[in-house]
């Protein structure tokens, strides 16, 4: 899945002379956290977040009157605080890259450039969380058991052909690999069905499988 179909175009940015202030108020009108750096060719040469604003504000111990504060945070610029150089990614890489980056950088988010390093888009955890939400399909709620398996060939396959055998209709599938381990896990999302039908199939599984877990799932209760 690439970063492209997942980003979002409509970016808003900052320049390096802009003010504190200025970066600190769209961040609030627009309710995000963080705003790319861009210069006059909109290449991307640093990103500033709420969290460099905070720690560059002034305590509110402070003993500068009113007029001297609102001086001292306009004459703080952009430049003075952003991160530079931020990693950015490429239209074409892939959404779980940027999720790597985002976790082991601990990140909210990326600024997304195209081949002449110009930005085009940014993506952020929320993005990486609708991607996830739509791969698991834990809106259509359903049924999710998972399976402790082998690393053999054939093992999600056979649990697939007892759900279809049972009428059952599988919405997700997603196999992990525990690095170091001889096992892998598979967690399977079915639709909801009749409850007889459901004990029979948990039944069913739960005594041919090492079947780890069994939840229905219903997030629209929830909301």
């Amino acid at each position: 899945m690439r970063v492209k179909n997942r980003m979002t175009t409509d970016v808003i940015t900052v320049r390096p002379d802009d003010s504190m202030m200025k970066a600190s108020k769209l961040m609030k009108d627009h309710e995000i956290s963080r705003l790319p750096v861009v210069d006059e060719d909109n290449r991307v040469i640093g990103i500033i977040s709420d969290r460099d604003i905070k720690e560059a504000s002034p305590s509110k111990a402070t003993t500068l009157d009113v007029h001297e504060l609102y001086y001292l945070l306009s004459e703080i610029k952009v430049k003075d605080i952003m991160t530079r150089n931020p990693i950015t990614l490429r239209q074409e890489e892939t959404v779980e890259k940027a999720a790597v980056i985002m976790h082991d950088r601990k990140v909210g988010g990326l600024p997304v450039v195209d081949d002449e390093d110009k930005l085009v888009g940014v993506i952020t955890e929320s993005d990486v969380f609708r991607v996830f939400i739509e791969i698991t399909r834990i809106r259509d709620g359903g049924i999710q058991m998972g399976f402790k398996l082998p690393r053999v060939a054939g093992a999600v396959k056979d649990i697939l052909e007892d759900i279809a055998a049972a009428g059952a209709k599988p919405l997700s599938i997603i196999t992990v690999y525990p690095q170091g381990q001889e096992f892998r896990y598979a967690y399977v999302r079915i639709a909801e069905m009749d409850k007889a039908e459901l004990n029979k199939l948990q039944e069913t599984l739960g005594s041919k499988y090492d079947l780890v877990f069994w939840v229905r799932d219903n997030v629209h209760s929830l909301l």
